[in-house]
């Protein structure tokens, strides 16, 4: 587990612009985003702070500027001091290749403003006090965050992590922009495994499909009509009594994806949410709040911020109705009375979801998980969520749990589950029939990788960009010096 310090020092460094790269294409979210002002880079980011050496250490000097964007030769060398606290080998980068991959990020940057991509205030400043917030959980007081960042003051820090998740946004946005609609066909995927030689094909580590049986317990209607009645307590005092919707949100929203930034989400139509919340956040206008309704998660109550085109910027209020525990005890009853019928031969499990699970996710496939990394039904074991490891670890062949009482990482009500392990798979080379959906994702990640390389070569040309020093003297996957 990332330590204390590794994990504040690498959502607050500027480094943590690796995340996004284009050695590593992971999912980007759907943010909007709008043209900053030229950003710099804060003075206070040229030192080191008592955190890292026990005394400021003044580290002076430009390594770089991309368009607009100014590095440091501190931004460089505290990344790599990061990196070095948490356990990367002095063979596995250097100062130079470090230096790359922020260039690489400030160009998408660069790039995203002259493209006007845009990104919300807002949106920066919520994701900014979420790092504020988890920093405060973790070492136990906003006073000793300040003493450990050498900040005068908590809105001190908050401009600070504005400044660098505004260019991450920036950045993300201007790669989903560049590979968002990349896609491979069968032939492309046949082709590239073709080219691989048979000696050199991936390894695959072992594999489980998983099945479940999901029963929800049922709320009862007087809990439910409890939670209506204070969201139309809510609303009409806001737009009564002229009472701020955020605060309201702050004090009862039960949303932990965005209570403390007051309710606040950023969406289109793409973006992942249910169904049932588009809808309503589409149907209203600018300045409206909606009346109560249901998802999956509770009940809410949505106030229309701003209208850009086809891009929201709201606020929301999460209700979730008190769930008795009698009836959780009642789905666990019926599950363990499914689990039996199972065992005695009345159904398969299969056939037992379609008939009986509560997760309309899975029960018309057998109960069968989707891993969220590709979709795939194979779970390989050394990436599979800890959680759903230790739950299914110790299950034989054809097996079934006992009832699992689990909260719902999303927020909704706790439910009870029992799991079978339907398939297991041993450690193989890489078979196209048999594992075409990871050879479609290596496919896919090649020509994603490609088509960066030809971006970032393409803006190099067009774009002023300067290497000072020492750093001129390095030797760099792409051509920053413009030889």
């Amino acid at each position: 587990m990332t330590t204390i310090r590794n994990k504040a020092l690498l959502a607050l460094l500027l480094a943590s612009s690796l995340a996004v790269s284009a050695q590593e294409l992971d999912s980007i979210p759907d943010t909007q985003i709008e043209p900053p002002q030229q950003l710099v880079v804060p003075e206070q980011m040229a030192e080191v702070g008592k955190a890292q050496t026990g005394q400021r250490k003044k580290l002076d000097g430009i390594a770089a500027v991309v368009g607009d964007y100014v590095i440091l030769d501190s931004d460089v060398e505290k990344t790599l001091m990061d990196l070095r606290t948490q356990g990367t080998r002095e063979d596995e980068i250097n100062s130079c290749s470090l230096l790359g991959k922020l260039m690489e990020d400030r160009l998408y940057a660069h790039q995203a403003v002259q493209d006007s991509i845009l990104v919300s205030d807002d949106e920066v400043y919520a994701t900014s006090d979420r790092y504020l917030q988890e920093f405060e959980q973790r070492l136990g007081s906003m006073e000793k965050v300040l003493d450990f960042y050498n900040k005068e003051s908590a809105e001190d820090l908050r401009d600070e992590l504005f400044q660098i998740n505004k260019l991450q946004m920036l950045s993300s946005k201007m790669q989903q922009k560049i590979v968002g609609e990349i896609k491979v066909t069968p032939e492309e995927v046949r082709q590239f495994f073709r080219k691989i030689p048979e000696d050199q094909r991936p390894v695959f580590g072992a594999e489980l499909e998983i099945a479940q049986i999901v029963k929800k317990p049922e709320i009862p209607e007087v809990e439910k009509q409890k939670a209506i009645d204070l969201l139309n307590q809510i609303k009409a005092d806001v737009e009564d009594n002229g009472a701020s919707f955020r605060i309201k949100a702050i004090l009862y929203s039960q949303d932990p994806g965005s209570k403390s930034n007051g309710g606040f989400y950023s969406i289109t139509r793409q973006t992942g949410f249910v169904k049932e919340f588009k809808d309503v956040a589409f149907s209203l206008r600018e300045g409206e709040i909606s009346e109560p309704f249901e998802t999956p998660f509770g009940f809410h109550i949505i106030f229309i911020e701003k209208i850009r085109g086809q891009e929201l910027d709201l606020r929301h209020i999460l209700i979730q109705p008190e769930v008795p525990q009698s009836a959780l005890d009642d789905v666990r009853k019926e599950l363990d009375s499914i689990r039996q019928q199972i065992m005695e031969g009345k159904y398969t499990f299969g056939e037992a979801a379609k008939n009986f699970s509560d997760e309309k996710e899975t029960k018309f496939d057998g109960g069968l998980l989707r891993n969220p990394e590709n979709f795939d039904t194979r779970f390989e074991l050394t990436r599979m969520d800890p959680n759903l490891y230790n739950q299914v670890r110790n299950l034989k062949d054809n097996e079934i749990s006992r009832p699992i009482l689990e909260d719902d990482p999303r927020g909704g009500p706790s439910s009870y589950k029992i799991l079978m392990v339907t398939n297991r798979y041993d450690e193989h080379q890489a078979d196209f029939s048999r594992d075409y959906m990871k050879i479609q994702e290596l496919a896919l990640r090649e020509k994603q990788f490609k088509t960066i390389k030809e971006w970032i070569s393409e803006h190099i040309d067009d774009t002023y960009i300067s290497v000072n020093g020492a750093y001129r003297d390095c030797t760099f996957a792409n051509n920053w010096i413009k030889n």
